[in-house]
């Protein structure tokens, strides 16, 4: 008896272990709004048409309402409990985690009262609270019948740490605000400067997403056209186009946007992808031919045979406005694609893709000049697989071209002997047609180009670059070779566009701390306007987290970039878990705002957020960015590793023993190298990431051709040093913090074996993991609600192992006992 005694003695105080107090915050201020008197309606039935009678209370407490009824809210101390009159009364109030809050919202004093959380009706008065800021609306009736006693609001919760009431209007970072709202989706300029569009792309609450156009007028700024179409602009007339669907088919259209008058250039056009010649006589079509089909027992022809479509070729056709007729250029079984046309539409640039699976590169391309007026075409560039892209010269006579190192036979190249550059490195070239010599431009110029556009008006080059974590503007003068920085305001530049005839040029960006921008620069005097903030029409009333540059020297003697943003509300005084995020691959980390790898949605619960940029990334000079090559992650591994020891000792406010890391794809890759070779890191995430190289070499449907520029010329038989032993599944045994595994479950990049194989390797060796799969998604997830969810389950995993407090994970992931 005494035993069974002491048994429920331990198993009540296991309950009450269990059953913590709750802290209570009182919520003394609140912003009101009302009496509204409502009355009663009249009664043309005594019930509704399920037979029940009316009820004061819910008919007027279950309206509808809109928020605007707050905006004139006043700021009291008590609240209004007993009227004369039936009357509807809002009170409202903000409070503010930086933790997962689970939240019981008690309302005393008030018989009849709905509660909402950020405009969404809560029942229960329980609330899961995510970091950010959130509003609480309770609407509430009174009458003669009211309570006497006052109204009183209070919060009870176990995670009030960071838990606090705010009243100066403003919010930090939140999940919503990143997923949610305004941005830019593109910006473009007439032919001559008297107009430009601002491309809209908005994300409402429920995921729905609506974009539009807004055509102004140049000088004066004023909005034009508002449009939901897709537009474009004529190449030369400052008018834009569209094609509108009819019951005939197809109709090609120019509008004049100061008049909005539209004429019909053709009727009927054909469907398929098109440009307009800069002569606007003529389309250039690019066409597609299904390939052949087989049952669903079939054979693959080669690897890549196992995408969709790719069976289908292109080819190109020239469409005459005048006639109607439509003409095809290039015929064969090999794709053919249209590059660029001469200004006096006389000559068409195209490519034509070839393949050849018994060396590196497997895939090139051949470049071919063709006279419209004759046909005649000559071979300018034969089987070079590391050309980018092309474009003419004003004159037509030179050819401006992209592409890595390696192209024409690297004469852009200037690294030692026998190293393979890394083939996003993009270089910039010009070719002379007459006499097919091919002049390096930017061989000495560490950023990597990527826009680019040959101005018709000064005749100069104008691209943007990855510029070590920036996107940067640049204008090159082709005469003398000289290229100087434009001073872009952003430092992450999305979208470019020159005006054909005037010294106008429009670009959009973001940088670190401020969501996207448009600006207009005049490139002659180098003049600037801003034309749309879309951080004050979305990120207005929220408070941005302090951040900065940090670079440290390795121990090789390299500088190696990177940076940071701080905790939201951040106090010197105090220690902060750190989260730190790389790629690792082949391109460099960029600062932004809003995104997938926000820092900010990090700062608002409370993480130090630190960016590194480590060897083998592009936009650093080609002998850095050639570090990526054959080196599996090797010397990557060393550079944040230093980097988060440098970090950590430079500012002593980071907790150095809760530190986590997070990357996806080959950064995934890193993530699972990383832990596999300190112990530095508390947990680590891999979204997407390889874990055995010779397995995403054969089964990713990139696999054999990424690793063409990662493992250039090395294979799984020829260099097992690289492709097994740099293969985290081969020394999953050295891992021994925990690991949280995400994939889609239709990524095709790299394949969810990957992730489900180191999986497996945890679990036998016992090490904490878990592997949460995206069911539907590819390589990235773009489904708005599993976006969401896959974000909190970041967070969760994060919060579980770097605040000690699992609360979050398991509202996501219960514990189950199978």
């Amino acid at each position: 008896m005494k035993r069974i005694l002491l048994m429920l003695i331990g198993l009540s105080a296991g309950i009450c272990a269990m059953a913590a107090p709750k802290d209570t915050i009182a919520v003394n201020h609140f912003r009101y709004a009302g009496p509204f008197d409502m009355g009663t309606p009249y009664f043309v039935d005594t019930t509704d048409v399920k037979g029940k009678a009316y009820n004061d209370a819910k008919a007027l407490l279950d309206a509808a309402y809109s928020t605007d009824v707050l905006k004139n809210a006043v700021w009291v101390g008590t609240l209004p409990a007993k009227s004369d009159n039936i009357q509807i009364h809002f009170a409202s109030f903000s409070v503010e985690t930086m933790d997962f809050a689970k939240v019981d919202i008690n309302v005393e004093g008030i018989k009849d009262c709905r509660i909402f959380v950020d405009s969404k009706k809560n029942e229960s008065g329980k609330a899961n609270l995510e970091p950010g800021t959130h509003e609480v609306v309770i609407k509430y009736l009174t009458g003669k019948d009211s309570a006497e006693s006052g109204i009183e609001v209070s919060l009870a919760t176990e995670q009030s740490k960071s838990l606090r009431l705010r009243e100066d209007g403003r919010k930090i970072y939140s999940l919503d605000l990143n997923t949610q709202g305004d941005g830019c989706a593109g910006v473009s300029l007439s032919p001559g400067g008297l107009f430009y569009t601002v491309r809209h792309s908005l994300i409402s609450d429920d995921g729905r997403a609506t974009s539009y156009t807004e055509v102004f007028d140049t000088a004066s700024g004023e909005l034009l056209i508002h449009t939901t179409d897709a537009i474009r602009w004529m190449p030369v007339s400052d008018e834009y186009y569209i094609t509108r669907r009819t019951v005939a088919g197809r109709d090609l259209v120019r509008v004049d946007p100061r008049t909005r008058k539209e004429t019909v250039i053709a009727r009927n056009v054909p469907d398929g992808s098109f440009s307009i010649a800069p002569t606007e006589d003529y389309l250039i079509y690019m066409m597609n031919q299904e390939g052949p089909k087989e049952g669903e027992v079939h054979q693959i022809l080669t690897p890549d045979d196992r995408q969709p479509g790719w069976r289908n070729r292109s080819y190109i056709s020239r469409y005459d406005i005048a006639t109607g007729m439509m003409k095809q250029l290039t015929f064969g079984y090999h794709d053919s694609y249209p590059m660029d046309i001469t200004d006096d539409g006389r000559y068409l640039l195209f490519s034509v893709s070839r393949y050849d699976l018994s060396k590196r590169p497997t895939s090139f391309i051949s470049v071919y000049l063709m006279d419209l007026q004759t046909m005649h075409t000559e071979c300018l560039v034969e089987k070079d697989g590391f050309i980018r892209n092309a474009a003419f010269s004003p004159d037509g006579r030179q050819i401006l071209f992209c592409g890595s190192p390696e192209a024409f036979d690297k004469i852009g190249m200037v690294l030692p002997e026998g190293r393979i550059p890394n083939a996003y490195d993009y270089q910039l070239y010009i070719f002379d047609i007459a006499s097919r010599k091919v002049t390096p431009l930017t061989k000495t110029f560490d950023p990597s180009p990527q826009n680019m556009q040959w101005s018709r008006y000064d005749g100069k080059i104008y691209f943007s670059a990855e510029d070590k974590d920036c996107y940067n503007l640049f204008r090159l003068n082709p005469k003398n070779g000289k290229i100087e920085r434009l001073d872009n305001k952003d430092s992450h530049i999305d979208y470019i566009d020159i005006a054909l005839k005037s010294p106008a040029l429009i670009y959009s960006g973001d940088n670190l701390d401020t969501h996207d921008k448009a600006y207009l620069m005049d490139t002659k005097t180098g003049k600037q306007k801003l034309v749309c903030d879309f951080h004050e029409l979305r990120f207005s009333d929220v408070d941005v987290a302090e951040g900065g540059e940090y670079e440290f020297t390795s121990s090789r003697g390299d500088r190696i970039n990177g940076f940071y943003v701080l905790p939201a509300n951040f106090d010197p005084s105090k220690k902060y878990p750190m989260i730190v995020h790389y790629y690792g691959g082949c391109s460099p980390s960029l600062k932004y705002f809003a995104g997938s790898y926000s820092p900010h949605l990090y700062s608002c619960q409370g993480y130090v957020f630190y960016v590194v940029n480590p060897s083998g990334a592009s936009g650093f000079g080609q002998e850095f960015a050639s570090r990526h090559v054959n080196t599996a992650g090797e010397v990557v591994v060393d550079d944040i590793i230093e980097g988060v020891k440098h970090f950590c000792a430079d500012h002593p406010f980071v907790d150095a023993s809760k530190v986590g890391c997070f990357s996806a794809s080959y950064g995934g890759f890193m993530t699972q190298l990383l832990l596999a070779s300190t112990d530095i890191f508390a947990t680590g995430i891999s979204h997407a990431g390889i874990s055995d190289h010779t397995s995403y070499w054969g089964e990713g449907y990139w696999g054999y051709s990424y690793s063409e520029v990662s493992m250039a010329d090395s294979y799984p038989w020829t260099r097992k040093d690289l492709y097994v032993d740099r293969s985290p599944l081969y020394m999953a045994d050295k891992i021994k913090d925990p690991i949280l595994f995400l994939h889609g479950s239709a990524d095709t990049n790299v394949p969810i074996g990957e992730s489900i194989q180191m999986f497996t390797a945890m679990k036998l060796l016992g090490v904490e993991t878990a592997f949460v799969v995206v069911d539907g998604e590819n390589h990235g997830i773009q489904d708005y609600a599993k976006r969401r969810q896959w974000l909190r389950t970041i967070s969760a995993w994060f919060a579980k192992y770097l605040k000690d407090d699992s609360t979050w994970w398991d509202e996501l992931y219960p514990p189950k006992e199978l």
